[in-house]
């Protein structure tokens, strides 16, 4: 299980508040009350999907609440009794709710919550982009592997008990509109074909470079911007002048191609463009500590948005890595390397209110998440910090927005 033998202090009335931020999902959580209750003939469940889920927000909140244990105790509290409206469970009721709730029905809720978050301050030249920027990247949980090996076994019967989070995160809202959980060797492009939506950019790092991926996102009514590798083969059509502004953001070459060899030619319908864009050498570090390849003077971008300025693709790659910082962010100081549960479904669970987590917190600040926002709140939600505190912590944000 997620706790060890240890003893801890016991979670008091006073170590929690706060409660009056949750309001705003508390109602959106109702719908889920009476799933999983068609398994419970005798009608005695005592802990419903929505108190299940409410309960998680202690945990991303108030560390304080740090494990499955601490989450039993709290729901025994009268003030989280009313508050949350749960009644008291048992570590055995709440270990067992991870396996008969259905994790999909919190999509539904990002959405609704997504639907509710206003455009972050970004540079202006995104506007022109036609379609929302969503970066599509995964990450490998592997400090959770002993704790999920139930998720099956890898490719040539290899023990494949890591976990990988396929995420499709929105630039403008600063938050993931999804994270589709599978085993690590799982294919990233497979997962992202399963996924496409009309009216996006799919901003896309090299392992994404498919040709089928590609026509499928021209074909359901998107668009991508995604590295490749510096050997691709393509045949230029056009080389196109570059303005003041492309050289001095680092671009090389403005070319429309049709990409790949003759063989693989008609696996796209359209020509596209290349771009090339100066970068800084440097050698990409791997898992078991070794150099992995050197990375070279350049990167080829390719894209089928023809129209855009040369420096507004290289702006909208660059921002990719921002959910590389979210990735640090989502492990490190959601708790997400802690696991409450050990079964697929509960991890799911986890992995959406986590999700959800982030929504609220840029809902509140009307920043994305950061790790001093999340201490902040933390610190009000232990007692550590008074509500003109927070308040003044978030007025600062806002007013660096303006």
């Amino acid at each position: 299980m997620d706790d060890t033998k240890s003893a801890k202090p016991l979670i008091r009335e006073s170590d929690l508040v706060g409660f009056k931020y949750f309001r705003v999902l508390l109602p959106l959580l109702d719908r889920l009350h009476e799933n999983g209750c068609g398994r419970d003939k005798a009608h005695n469940r005592s802990l419903h999907y929505d108190q299940y889920t409410a309960l998680l927000l202690l945990f991303f909140f108030n560390p304080i609440v740090g494990s499955m244990r601490g989450l039993v105790q709290a729901s025994t509290l009268d003030k989280v009794r009313k508050k949350l409206g749960v009644a008291p469970t048992s570590l055995g009721s709440f270990s067992e709710a991870a396996s008969v709730f259905d994790p999909d029905l919190l999509q539904g809720i990002v959405k609704e919550l997504g639907g509710q978050l206003q455009p972050l301050k970004h540079d202006v030249r995104l506007d022109q982009v036609p379609g929302i920027l969503t970066l599509v990247d995964g990450t490998e949980a592997s400090a959770l592997a002993k704790l999920v090996g139930h998720l099956g076994r890898g490719k040539e019967g290899k023990d494949n008990r890591d976990i990988k989070l396929h995420t499709h995160f929105e630039l403008f809202k600063g938050v993931p509109a999804d994270m589709d959980l599978t085993q690590a060797a799982d294919s990233e492009v497979e997962s992202l074909a399963r996924t496409l939506l009309p009216g996006r950019v799919y901003v896309k790092d090299r392992g994404y470079a498919c040709f089928r991926l590609f026509q499928g996102i021209v074909d359901i009514g998107s668009h991508f911007v995604c590295r490749i590798r510096d050997n691709r083969v393509y045949d230029v059509v056009e080389d196109r002048p570059l303005g003041i502004e492309a050289v001095a953001a680092g671009i090389v070459s403005d070319q429309v191609v049709w990409l790949g060899c003759d063989g693989k030619r008609g696996e796209l319908k359209q020509k596209l463009r290349i771009i090339k864009i100066r970068c800084t050498p440097h050698r990409k570090r791997i898992h078991n500590g070794r150099d992995g390849p050197e990375q070279g003077e350049y990167l080829l971008i390719a894209t089928d948005l023809l129209e855009l300025p040369a420096e507004v693709i290289g702006l909208i790659y660059r921002s990719r890595w921002t959910v590389e910082i979210f990735f640090r962010f989502f492990k490190q100081v959601l708790g997400c390397r802690h696991l409450l549960s050990h079964r697929e479904n509960g991890i799911k669970i986890q992995v959406y209110m986590a999700i959800i987590a982030c929504m609220l917190i840029t809902l509140w600040s009307g920043r994305k998440p950061s790790l001093r926002t999340v201490e902040m709140l933390q610190f009000y939600f232990t007692g550590w910090a008074s509500q003109a505190e927070l308040d003044a912590h978030i007025a600062k944000l806002k007013k660096q927005d303006e």
